[in-house]
């Protein structure tokens, strides 16, 4: 019965382990930038860390990831799951003289309550608030925390398992890693 102790801990640390990993998944998420509405500050093919969030935490000029618009006018168009842009404004705020036509027709000067005002910093190449208007904080996801580095030398491939020395094996087709 020696044994029951060391048994009891190491269950005791794995659902310890568990959930912390659980807590984690449910708080963070990864997100694959698609497109360049956002260059320079993030490229296509980027990889960054998104902290799930309300409205009330978001401040102007951080990056966010949102759903895409919603509404007769965008249900034909192939969007993407997510979009990340930065906050220009959130409830409160004045609306950007920039954020272009769909707000100015509006007459409000500030954000009301549960909008916030998204701009791509590449604004020719960005689906945003200049063309869609507030955002929700339903579509919100959260803020983005950290820009994940590349995997191999910027070049978008995955890194090769450890362990693996590069070559290929005959009859096989070749690993991505290597072209």
């Amino acid at each position: 019965m020696t044994w029951a102790p060391a048994v009891l801990t190491a269950l005791g640390v794995g659902c310890a382990v568990a959930g912390a990993v659980a807590l984690v998944r449910c708080r963070y998420v990864v997100v694959t930038v698609e497109g360049d509405s956002m260059t320079p500050t993030l490229a296509d093919g980027d990889r960054v860390v998104v902290r799930r969030t309300r409205l009330a935490a978001v401040r102007s000029g951080q990056l966010v990831v949102s759903g895409p618009p919603t509404g007769e006018r965008w249900n034909h168009l192939p969007l993407p799951a997510w979009l990340i842009k930065r906050a220009a404004a959130v409830p409160g705020d004045r609306v950007p003289k920039d954020a272009g036509p769909a707000l100015r027709v509006l007459a409000e000067d500030r954000v009301p309550d549960g909008r916030l005002v998204l701009l791509g910093d590449n604004p020719r190449r960005s689906l945003d608030s200049r063309h869609c208007g507030y955002f929700t904080s339903g579509q919100l996801l959260g803020v983005v925390v950290r820009r994940l580095p590349r995997a191999a030398a910027g070049d978008g491939r995955p890194l090769p398992p450890p362990g693996h020395d590069g070559r290929t094996v005959p009859g096989r087709i070749n690993p991505p890693w290597r072209t």
